[in-house]
């Protein structure tokens, strides 16, 4: 009698990496010549795309708006050595000779312990997969928590979090994505907010100060506001 076939174990579903990558354009790359700006503009775009279907790129420009930095790539992918290898790449097109990097934030994604009462079908395998949407623009920033919070009880942080989470239910033009840089990055967290509506977005902020688990924010600066375009039209914003 042959023995029963043993089900295979579920595998964990894989996890992503996210990088919030800033780009400022030095001033002398304006007075090179219009054929040299657009053959690096070209070059620069060539090296995105060489990686359509291993990394999902999604391109915003922040010019206008900080000074510290013109455009923000959103990459996403599950290899964190793509995320080196298209920015070397970058780096050495026409245009990448003349940018500077003054912030890249780097994150995973992972199932939040707060949603338990809160979920959602197919929420779990959302929260372990980034999926961007539409909104024209995106509000950026690294959150870091003190260590009091962490020495709360689960019971005493969820209840903080459940407050939290009704707030942002009032504001539903929001869309929130969470991602997480433990032991990566300086931060704890990246959020990163979508909304088509920047005054809903200024408004959920000014409530989420009111809720108890305010006390507990160590920091959740610089924040950056960007305008979803095209990588065409990112690009172009930069002047040349």
């Amino acid at each position: 009698m042959s023995a029963p076939e043993q089900t295979p174990a579920p595998q964990p579903a894989k996890r992503q990496y996210v990088n919030f990558v800033f780009y400022k354009v030095d001033p002398a790359w304006r007075r090179l010549p219009e054929d040299e700006r657009t053959r690096g503009k070209q070059e620069f775009i060539r090296a995105v795309e060489d990686y359509a279907g291993k990394v999902l790129v999604i391109a915003y420009s922040a010019v206008g708006i900080r000074g510290d930095c013109d455009i923000m790539l959103w990459r996403i992918s599950y290899e964190l050595e793509l995320f080196q290898e298209m920015s070397t790449k970058i780096l050495a097109s026409g245009l990448g000779k003349y940018l500077t990097t003054p912030y890249s934030y780097l994150s995973m994604t992972k199932r939040s312990i707060y949603v338990d009462h809160h979920s959602h079908e197919g929420q779990e395998s959302k929260r372990l997969t980034v999926i961007p949407g539409k909104s024209k623009y995106i509000f950026v920033y690294p959150f870091l928590k003190t260590r009091e919070w962490f020495l709360l009880t689960k019971a005493a942080r969820q209840g903080m979090m459940d407050e939290h989470i009704e707030v942002g239910h009032r504001f539903p033009s929001v869309k929130l994505n969470t991602t997480y840089s433990f032991g990566l990055d300086d931060q704890e967290w990246v959020v990163a907010f979508e909304s088509d509506k920047p005054e809903d977005f200024l408004d959920l902020v000014m409530a989420l100060r009111e809720t108890e688990g305010s006390r507990y924010t160590l920091r959740d600066t610089p924040i950056f506001t960007c305008i979803r375009r095209s990588l065409k039209e990112t690009l172009d914003t930069l002047g040349g």
